[in-house]
């Protein structure tokens, strides 16, 4: 049996990341809405919407969310 492939991006530079300092998120209550609340026991209100930019909002959300997060959808910056 021929052993897992694992896949993985490339790019130039990979190796040479960033270091960043930690970040604090803010919430700006004209921007959040919540629900009043909830209806059922399993209603979810752990949803986050975050605009900034895709790399410092993950550092900022690294420290509560690390091997927790199945998946993370980050729209495209469209310049």
């Amino acid at each position: 049996m021929a052993p897992k492939q694992k896949l993985e991006l490339a790019w130039i530079g990979k190796e040479h990341r960033p270091q960043l300092e930690p970040r604090i998120l803010l919430e700006d209550p004209e921007k959040s809405y919540h629900a009043t609340h909830r209806v059922t026991e399993n209603d979810l209100f752990d949803n986050r919407l975050i605009f900034g930019d895709n790399l410092l909002a993950l550092k900022a959300l690294e420290a509560e969310f690390a091997g927790k997060v199945k998946c993370v959808f980050i729209d495209p910056p469209y310049n």
